[in-house]
C-alpha cells in the first residue's frame, strides 16, 4: 500500500464523517404541501423569500458538495493505483 493510498483513504474517511454530521444536523422534512392546505400558510413568508440563505439551505448545499468530493476521491482511491502500479 503506497503513501498516496493511505492519505486518499484518511481523507475519504474523513469527507465520509462530514457528511454523516452534515447530514445529522439537518432538520426533517416535513409535509409542507399538508400544512400549507390545511392552515392556508404561502410561500411568500420571510422564511420562504429567504430560503436560500437559510441555515438548511446552507446545509443542504455542503452536503450536496461533499457527496460530489466523495464521489471523486472514492474513483480518484481506486484509479490512482494502476496507474502508479504501472510507471
Amino acid at each position: 500500500m503506497s503513501t498516496l493510498e493511505i492519505i486518499g483513504g484518511a481523507v475519504l474517511l474523513l469527507v465520509c464523517l462530514l457528511i454523516i454530521i452534515f447530514c445529522l444536523a439537518q432538520e426533517q422534512k416535513s409535509q409542507d404541501s399538508m400544512t400549507a392546505a390545511l392552515t392556508g400558510a404561502s410561500a411568500d413568508s420571510f422564511y420562504g423569500k429567504n430560503e436560500g440563505r437559510s441555515k438548511e439551505a446552507i446545509l443542504n448545499k455542503i452536503t450536496r458538495t461533499l457527496g460530489i468530493i466523495m464521489f471523486i476521491l472514492v474513483l480518484a482511491v481506486n484509479i490512482i493505483p494502476i496507474f502508479v502500479d504501472k510507471a
